[in-house]
């Protein structure tokens, strides 16, 4: 198919080569030349993921990507999410709506339909926006799934996208994988991949200089250029794998808060981490460790897409226990969504897990049941006198164990137990707190009343730096700083001819190329 005008696939060597990161970079360039600019993953595999202002959800990446490029965040931006749930099967959100379930034997042969709705989001983006920069996933050369890809070179090809290759030169072999990316592709593939971008580069730019040179000589195509490695630029990963990119400690006025979250197996949305990692004189820690979780000063359950299978890890690994300890000794504790329905009395999931009826932590007097409809949205609320927006994905509802006691937060019957008071959809006893809603601690004014009162809960002199940057300014400079290096540090000229015109019509084969895709 012939290329068309104002698009471009940024495709990686490998997974966690940087190509969310680049793709929101080549997205802040664009949009600050005046251009409409939206992103798109055709299928994205993550259990990060975002709310959109019309309930959809979407990969958290391209949320991020829509917000690099000024653009409002939608479905058709990510109309493909697939959600891990265990080894070898994954929940399905098609265009922001759950889709059931997906086997991992399925994974080559069942997804014809999720290609063409995934096709149909990026015609109508096209329609809509002067560029749109698509994002692949993984590697472009998994020959071994090259028939039924519709999200690298599947794309690509269906579509006439020009596509450059981004490869991590910090985890070393960087020449040896775009040469074997491009040497393991079908040659009607290879006609398609245009360029080079060498990203997370420390050290002498003159030191690198002979071996660009050699691979564009050996491939037959340029290296558009080499991105430097940001230092402090963590923006919401899609993958937990890649979590803590944050984690190098800033001090703050007061002595240090030390906080560790629970890593689970399914841990998800794990990006309500990042606003409190970016507070001056916080320091996160993500642990599978009982110990860690014992000793911090504030030990966070996080989201996951297995509570109840989680909950069952964290009993093996001691971190029940270390959890329940803390609670009696007056230590805090915060649960969000499944790490809030895990300190419940018992769990019933029919849903996730289909375990049925199970025994929770016991910290709370709440019964959780999971509905088998998704509960999307945006929900807002306050907690001590501070405004608080955020957003909710989840199957559990968390209701008072004894129902005659009163209702859920914010009813009119008031809590279930004396004890209790709410906390934004939850609620909080004593030291621990909990909550169904993610993204809330991204309100800085909530975020630090309520760090600093865990702060003197945990007997530690923190308090906020009166001069540090809101959480939306710390991640609009974060974007800022990568718009800035896609300017500075690539051709920015040929990525506009690629935009604009498709890959050249003379780029070489390599062999020996992989041979046609078989489809199903």
């Amino acid at each position: 198919m012939a290329a068309h005008p104002g698009a471009l696939l940024v495709a990686g060597t490998t997974s966690d080569a940087g190509k969310s990161l680049v793709t929101a970079g080549i997205c802040r360039w664009l949009a600050r030349q005046g251009l409409r600019v939206a992103p798109f993953k055709a299928q994205n595999m993550s259990n990060n993921s975002m709310v959109c202002r019309d309930g959809a959800e979407i990969g958290r990446s391209q949320w991020l990507q829509a917000l690099a490029a000024g653009a409002e965040p939608e479905a058709a931006m990510n109309p493909v999410l697939l959600k891990p749930g265990t080894d070898r099967r994954s929940h399905i959100v098609l265009l922001g709506r759950p889709h059931g379930d997906l086997a991992a034997g399925e994974f080559a042969t069942g997804r014809r339909h999720l290609a063409e709705a995934a096709y149909a989001a990026l015609a109508d983006l096209r329609t809509r926006y002067d560029v749109v920069v698509c994002e692949g996933a993984g590697s472009p050369t998994e020959i071994n799934l090259r028939a039924g890809d519709y999200v690298n070179l599947g794309l690509a090809r269906q579509a006439g996208l020009p596509v450059v290759v981004v490869g991590d030169i910090d985890r070393g072999g960087v020449f040896a994988a775009m040469y074997g990316t491009l040497a393991l592709l079908h040659p009607a593939d290879q006609a398609l991949l245009a360029g080079w971008i060498v990203n997370k580069f420390r050290g002498d730019p003159a030191l690198l200089a002979p071996g660009l040179d050699m691979i564009a000589a050996a491939t037959g195509r340029p290296v558009l250029g080499v991105l430097p490695w940001l230092d402090g630029v963590w923006l919401d990963s899609e993958d937990a794998l890649a979590l803590a990119g944050w984690a190098g400690h800033r001090p703050g006025p007061g002595a240090t808060l030390r906080i560790a979250a629970v890593r689970f197996p399914r841990l998800s949305n794990a990006t309500d981490l990042d606003a409190l990692a970016a507070e001056p004189g916080v320091s996160v820690t993500v642990t599978t460790d009982a110990d860690v979780v014992a000793a911090a000063d504030l030990a966070v359950l996080p989201g996951t897409r297995a509570t109840v299978t989680d909950l069952g890890w964290a009993r093996q690994r001691g971190i029940a226990d270390a959890v329940r300890a803390r609670v009696a000794r007056g230590r805090p504790v915060l649960g969000i969504c499944g790490g809030y329905q895990m300190l419940a009395e018992r769990l019933d999931d029919p849903v996730e897990s289909g375990a049925g009826e199970v025994p929770g932590l016991g910290l709370l007097p709440l019964r959780v049941r999971f509905d088998p409809v998704k509960h999307l949205g945006r929900p807002t609320g306050e907690w001590s006198g501070h405004p608080v927006e955020a957003y909710e994905i989840h199957h559990g509802v968390a209701r008072p164990a004894d129902p005659a006691a009163g209702r859920a937060a914010g009813s009119a019957a008031g809590p279930p137990a004396p004890d209790l008071e709410p906390f934004l959809d939850g609620w909080r006893r004593g030291p621990l707190w909990g909550t169904t809603w993610h993204g809330a601690f991204e309100n800085d004014d909530f975020r630090r009343a309520w760090l600093t009162t865990v702060a003197g809960q945990a007997g530690v002199g923190w308090r906020p730096a009166p001069a540090a940057a809101g959480f939306a300014a710390h991640r609009a400079a974060m974007l800022d700083r990568l718009g800035d290096a896609v300017a500075h540090h690539l051709d920015t000229a040929a990525l506009h001819r690629l935009i604009a015109h498709g890959p050249p019509a003379d780029l070489p084969v390599l062999p020996p190329g992989a041979p046609a895709p078989r489809h199903p």
